[in-house]
């Protein structure tokens, strides 16, 4: 097939995917300009692959083949792989540490990090690491996207044990603070962790709006600037597109 074939095709292709109903033959040339002849010719050849549906009356929709395909690359989109470049960007901009992390039971797991030496200091958790989720400011993105229930189960099973004098281990208090994360679209680790350490996160989602994962700086307590804020909240944002997420732009949520 020729380059000017599947350009076609694609063009055809672009043109199905923005109508909510099938498309009669006459109108897709009409759209795309193309030939009605030619048209006809391209679709037959889209029909037999299906990637394009004949419905009734001779009118035209996308193909199974392409959810086919869709389901084949989301499985295959890995949010690490996905990340790691952003993450890259955003510690150069920032100078320092930047940590991906996903929740697992009661604990967020921290699964990819770009950091160096001259960050400023050591990290607090290794990739592979694990740490509390109301003790941190990834942990506290996904409490914040739990029911009141769910909350109040953690806060039973986990007894918000502390680890530093600023660790919230009240429940009145930790709700307090997920309900302010709900309203800013981010997350803030107040030397709650460890001392002399904070960190912002704002979330990454998928295409069914879940939340996949947390992106965050680390940074000692008196390097910890909020003029980070947006450039995390849009390179959150930017993964989660990558992985499909459609929603409201993340970085609308933070206002300067």
């Amino acid at each position: 097939m020729s380059i000017q074939v599947l350009e076609r095709a694609m063009l055809l292709l672009d043109v199905l995917a923005h109508q909510a109903e099938p498309v009669a033959l006459k109108s897709l040339a009409a759209r795309t300009g193309l030939h009605t002849s030619t048209t006809h010719r391209i679709l037959n050849d889209l029909v037999a692959g299906r990637y394009v549906e004949r419905v009734d009356s001779g009118l035209y929709q996308l193909g199974m083949r392409l959810l086919e395909l869709g389901a084949l690359v989301k499985g295959r989109l890995n949010v690490r792989q996905v990340a790691l470049e952003p993450m890259r960007e955003l510690h150069k901009l920032t100078g320092q540490t930047v940590n991906l992390a996903v929740r697992q039971n009661d604990e967020i797991l921290y699964i990819e990090r770009a950091w160096n030496e001259r960050s400023g200091m050591q990290v607090v958790r290794a990739v592979g690491g694990r740490a509390p989720l109301h003790l941190t400011s990834t942990g506290k993105l996904f409490l914040s996207v739990s029911d009141v229930r769910q909350v109040k189960a953690y806060v039973a099973r986990t007894g918000l044990a502390g680890a530093t004098p600023n660790s919230i281990i009240d429940a009145e208090l930790l709700e307090q603070e997920l309900a302010g994360i709900r309203r800013s679209g981010y997350a803030r680790d107040n030397e709650e962790l460890e001392l002399g350490v904070r960190c912002i996160a704002a979330g990454i989602y998928d295409d069914a709006g879940n939340l996949q994962a947390g992106l965050s700086i680390s940074a000692p307590a008196e390097r910890m600037h909020d003029d980070w804020i947006a450039a995390l909240i849009e390179t959150a944002g930017r993964i989660s597109e990558a992985l499909g997420y459609e929603g409201v732009r993340l970085e609308q949520a933070w206002h300067a």
